[in-house]
Order: structure tokens, then sequence, then C-alpha cells
């Protein structure tokens, strides 16, 4: 009796097994079905291969990120401040006493009749009907709003959203970032390898037994056919540097020390220009019309500019210097990140040296160049929003203007000229560096344009589909390819680099520089942290003792020596696993060279005649 028992109730075990594994299967392929551009994606990388798929992969990582990012601004301060504007009255503004009423002037709204055309110059340059508006920092009201709810006091302080939506904005972006990273280390260690077992690796377990129908078997062929281009060519340029005599390297080397020198000698030079274009700018803000329009986007156009010449020089060098296809997309990033994000670190040092004073307070009584920034935060906010929009147009204009056309002459002139020019290559790291630049201008103007993460995510979708049309009509497969699994991880790495410029400018801007007395929440505040202390005053007692003792001594040196006993125990851990990864490795080496070696052994017994082995068996 017990045996049919036992076997029922393996059976259903095993049914229950199945159902659960047919129920996730079907979720994640519902879930697929309405995950983002999923199929798009999926023809990208079967026609040019993993390292362009990379791309539109970290693009709309890029989106989904912004989206929520804006949800999260939205849900706290837009949202909130558009209500209590509207709908309640009994508003309590924060106050304190200012000596200095020539600070509080402040009128960005155009008087008298305004011309059709400037209503576009205010759209491109947010200024005029924009400047006053949700889009930007001076808009926002310094007020705690204080109601009934349900029998009791509910109270919201602008303020304190605004700044603490900002700070755990940028927490959940790094949060993000992380663990994307975590996600691509785990894909490259476990894909890293350019023996023969990842060729085999790639050959056996490469393939997709889902793909139904034709078009996605060539799909995926194509796919696995670029992966295995990507290693024979890693290992063909790791052969050719091997054998380089002594005379070679020292001349390729000398070559790649020159070469490096030039490209810091052009990136120099157009940060640079940067610098004095800003200063320019910002001295000629009060000309009108389409001419002053030019002068507040110079800034814009010469890093454009800079970024769009300074890297095609470097891939020119790039190809002197003789790099093998991973090395070569390391350093263009590399050079690339420095030109991007170091340019719009130059922008800011200037906006920053016109902004602070450098004098006593008897020259500068608002404490920050009043008479040229009435709302210095807006203008911050201005210059990202201008960076974002120009950064769109040219993306737009390249399209209509210059690779549609090259593709048409390219396909229906022949000659020479034209031959030698051929149809535009997609050059992944250029491309990646320009989202990971948008994406840190929207990090940095965020506290100043709080819009500007919804801004950057209609501006992502707009992009995704201009690649999407010139990759497949007016792009050729990439001749030098790379590895997508370790690019993405690099470009992860990059863009937290950006991530980290933004901050430090976050943390500037909350804790060095006076806000603007005439505008934004914090208009009565010697800094914008400063609202942190002062609502924490006002909480119950045993609250306030209890986040005190969070940021206290007492509570921050043990959580420090915990955290170091934990940090220390995984990296413990991560060794140990290293070591056994590292050792399963070695056996896998191993046992391919011995199956190698029997496979050959196997030959040979073929090759001998039937008499030779008989005489070796008498």
């Amino acid at each position: 009796m017990q045996a049919p028992a036992q076997f029922s109730g393996g059976s259903w075990k095993q049914k229950k097994t199945i159902f659960v594994r047919k129920f996730k299967s079907n979720v994640r392929e519902f879930l697929y079905f309405f995950s983002l551009w999923g199929k798009t994606l999926q023809k990208i990388g079967g026609n040019f291969g993993g390292g362009v798929q990379s791309y539109f992969i970290f693009l709309r990582f890029l989106v989904v990120l912004n989206f929520v990012s804006f949800l999260l601004i939205a849900g706290f301060v837009l949202i909130p401040s558009i209500v209590f504007r509207l709908f309640l009255s009994n508003r309590k503004q924060v106050s304190q006493f200012n000596p200095f009423p020539d600070c509080l002037k402040y009128d960005p709204n155009p008087q008298g009749l305004v011309v059709f055309y400037e209503f576009l110059l205010d759209l491109l340059s947010g200024t005029g009907f924009m400047e006053y508006s949700y889009m930007f920092y001076g808009y926002y009201n310094n007020t705690v709003v204080v109601t009934s709810l349900v029998g009791s006091d509910f109270s919201y302080n602008i303020p304190l959203a605004y700044l603490l939506t900002a700070v755990f904005y940028f927490a959940f972006c790094l949060i993000c970032i992380i663990a994307r990273m975590g996600k691509a280390a785990r894909v490259a260690v476990t894909t890293g390898g350019s023996d023969v077992r990842s060729y085999s690796m790639i050959v056996f377990t490469g393939w997709d037994y889902g793909c139904l129908g034709s078009k996605a078997t060539k799909l995926k062929q194509r796919n696995i056919y670029y992966r295995l281009q990507v290693d024979l060519e890693e290992e063909r340029l790791k052969k050719h540097a091997a054998s380089l005599t002594l005379c070679n390297k020292v001349t390729l080397y000398s070559l790649r020390v020159l070469m490096f020198f030039v490209a810091i000698g052009l990136i120099v030079a157009t940060f640079v220009a940067i610098a004095y274009a800003t200063t320019f700018s910002q001295e000629n803000n009060n000309v009108q019309g389409f001419l002053g329009l030019f002068y507040t986007y110079l800034p814009s156009i010469v890093i454009t500019t800079g970024n769009f010449l300074v890297p095609l020089l470097c891939d020119q060098i790039a190809l002197l210097e003789k790099y093998p296809p991973s090395a070569t997309v390391v350093v263009a990033l590399l050079r690339a990140v420095v030109l991007r994000l170091v340019s719009l670190g130059i922008l800011l040092y200037t906006l920053w040296n016109q902004i602070v004073c450098h004098g006593s307070t008897d020259t500068c009584p608002c404490h920050y160049n009043h008479s040229n920034y009435q709302c210095w935060e807006t203008s911050v906010g201005q210059e990202m929003y201008k960076l974002t929009l120009f950064d769109l147009l040219v993306s737009i204009a390249l399209l209509v203007l210059v690779e549609f056309p090259r593709r048409m002459v390219v396909d229906h002139w022949s000659c020479k000229l034209t031959q030698w020019v051929g149809r535009q290559e997609f050059v992944v790291p250029s491309n990646v560096l320009g989202l990971v630049y948008g994406q840190t201008v929207v990090w940095t103007g965020a506290l100043f344009c709080p819009l500007l993460p919804l801004i950057n995510t209609v501006k992502f979708v707009i992009l995704f589909y201009c690649k999407k049309i010139t990759l497949f009509y007016n792009c050729r497969p990439a001749l030098r390819t790379f590895r997508s699994t370790t690019s993405a991880f690099f470009f992860l790495a990059v863009l937290l680099f950006g991530w980290i410029l933004a901050l430090v400018v976050m943390i500037y801007s909350v804790a060095e520089i006076h806000p603007s007395f005439a505008c934004g929440p914090f208009r009565s505040f010697l800094r914008m942290w400063k609202i942190v202390p002062d609502s924490l005053a006002i909480l119950p007692k045993g609250t306030r003792d209890f986040l005190f003792f969070i940021g206290s001594q007492a509570f921050s040196v043990p959580l420090f020596a915990v955290s170091c006993v934990f940090m220390c125990y995984f990296i413990a851990l991560a060794s140990i696993y290293g070591k056994s990864v590292a050792m399963l490795r070695a056996q896998l080496k191993l046992a391919g060279q011995d199956k190698q070696f029997l496979v050959k052994q196997i030959e040979k017994m073929k090759l001998l005649s039937p008499q030779d082995n008989e005489g070796k068996q008498d």
C-alpha cells in the first residue's frame, strides 16, 4: 500500500514541477512580447552583430531609466506643486530676513507685444514664456502646505521634497547602474576567454532552439557568425603581434606614444575653445533676435563640433596605432570620455567662475553675481536644456542632410571616389559616448531643470528610431568588430564616470553656492542643504534623536566596522570562487587537449594500412 502512495506522491511532485516550469516559461514569453523593442533588437543583432546590438540595448536601458526617474520627480515635486498652486490657498512661505532688497529683483516674463518668431526662439533657448514655468528651478515656491485630511493635519514641505527627490534620483540611478554592471560582469566572466573552449561554447551552446521560421534562424546564424569573426580577428592580431621583431616593436611603441600626445593636443585645444566660447556667450547674453540665439548656442555648437571632429581624427590616429579590436574600442572610448565629459566640466567651471563672487560682501552683497544672473539656477538649467535639445537637432540634421544623401550618392553614382568613400559604418564607441554625454548633461541639469529627464526620454526614443533607420538603410556591417560582452560592461563603467561628474556638480551647488534670493524653493536659505537640519529641528523629539543618532559617530563607526567585516568576507569569498573558476577552466583546457590528442591518434590509426595493423597485433 505504501509503494503506490509514494509513486503517486512522486508523480504529483513531478507534475507540479513541470507545471511551474511551464508557467514560468509562459510568463517569460508574455513579458518578452511586451518588452521594449525586443524584436527590433533581435533583428539588429542578427544583421550587424552583438557589438551594434549592445548599443541599442544600452539605449533602451537609458530610456527606461529616464522615464522612471521622471515618474519619481513628478510624483514628489511636479504634481504636488501643481496641485498646491491650483487648489490650496493655505500655504505658508518659508521666509528669513533679507537685508538686500536689490537681490529680490527678478522678472523673466516678456513685456509688451511679442513677435511670433520670438516664441520659437524662447522654445529653443528656454527663455521667455518657458523660463518661468515648471520646466525650470525658478518657478517652484519655497512654501510649506498645511491642510487637514481625515481629521489630522497634513503638511508638505516643497523645498525639502525638491532636494530629497534630487538625492533619491541620483541614488536610484546609481543602484540601476551598479545592478546592470554586475549582470554585465557576470556575463563577461562566464563567456570570457579566447581559447578553444570559447569557440566550443559558441558552436555547441550558442544556438537558440526557440527560433521559429527561416528569418529568425538566419538572424541567429549571422549573430553566431559575427561572434566567431570577433574571436578569430583577435587571435590573428595576437599572432601578428607575437611575430614582430624588436625593431618593429620599438617603432610601433614610439609611434603610439607620438600619436598619444597628438590626441592629447587636440583634446586640450577643444577645451580652450569651449572656455572662450562660454565666456563670450555669457558676455553677450543680452543680444536679441537670431544673433542672440546664436550667441546662446555658441557653447553647444563648439562642444558638439569638437565632439564630432576630434573623435574622427582620433579614429584615424587609431589606425596608425594598430591596437587589437577590443583595445581599439577601449582607447577610443577613453579618449572620447575625456573629451566629452571634461568638456562639459569646462563649461560648468566657466559658468561657476562667472556666477560666484570673487570679491568682498560690499562689492557682492547677494553672495553671487546677481547683476548678470538674477536666478543663476535657471541659467544653468537653460544651458543643460540647450545642450540636450541641440544634441537631438544635430542627430536629426545629420540623418537628413548627411547620411541619406551619402547613401544615395554611393548607391547611384559609380566612380572611384564614391567607391573609396562607400557607405558609412556604424561606429559603436562614438555613438555610445553620445548617449553617455547626453545622460550626463541630464544628471547635471536635473536639479535646475526638473523636467529634463522627461525631455531626455523623448529624445532617446526619437534617437532610437533615427539610429535604427540609419543603421538599416545607410550603414554597412562594421569592418572592425568587437565583443559585445566586454563592451557592455565598459559602457556602464563610462556611464558611472558621468554620474560621478554630475554628482560633484550637485554637491557643489547644494553645499557651496548661495541660492538665488529672487527665485526657487531655497530663496530663503544660505545654502540649499540648510533645509535638511531646519526640517529636522521641527520633528518630534524621539524622531529627531533617532535621526541624529544615525548621523552620529556612535552609529557610523560601528556601521563602518561591520561593513568592513562583510566586505572582507565577500572579497575572500570572491577570491575563493575566482580560484575555483580558474581551476575549472584549467581542467577544461586539459580535457580539451586530451580530446584533441585522442582525435589525432584516431586519425593516425585510420591512415595505417590493414597489414600494418595486423603486424602490430602480432
